[in-house]
C-alpha cells in the first residue's frame, strides 16, 4: 500500500508498508512523482539506506535535493508506517 507525506514544488512523496527484504531487515519503498508533459517523472529508493536506484526525468542536482529530502524525513516517515502497524513479509 502507498502513503502519502507531501507534495513540495510539484513533487508528491509516497512511500509504502514496512516489508521485509530478502535479508530479514525492515525497509520502506519512497517514490517521488511529477507531473511532467508526457506523463510523469519518478524516482524510487529505499530506507534506511536513503538511496534512489531507479529514476527517470529527473537532473542529478533534483535526484540530489531529494535524497537530502528523504534523508531529513526518514525519521517521521518510519514513525507513521509503524502508526500503521501494518508490516508485510516480502
Amino acid at each position: 500500500m502507498k502513503h502519502y507525506y507531501s507534495t513540495v514544488d510539484g513533487i508528491k512523496l509516497t512511500f509504502s508498508d514496512i516489508e521485509e527484504d530478502n535479508d530479514g531487515f525492515d525497509v520502506i519503498t519512497f517514490y517521488f512523482e511529477r507531473e511532467n508533459d508526457k506523463g510523469f517523472d519518478f524516482a524510487e529508493g529505499k530506507l534506511p539506506e536513503n538511496n534512489i536506484y531507479k529514476s527517470y526525468g529527473f537532473s542529478e542536482d533534483e535526484l540530489l535535493s531529494l535524497q537530502e529530502y528523504i534523508k531529513n524525513n526518514s525519521f517521521l516517515i518510519w514513525e507513521i508506517a509503524r502508526e500503521r502497524g501494518v508490516k508485510h513479509s516480502a
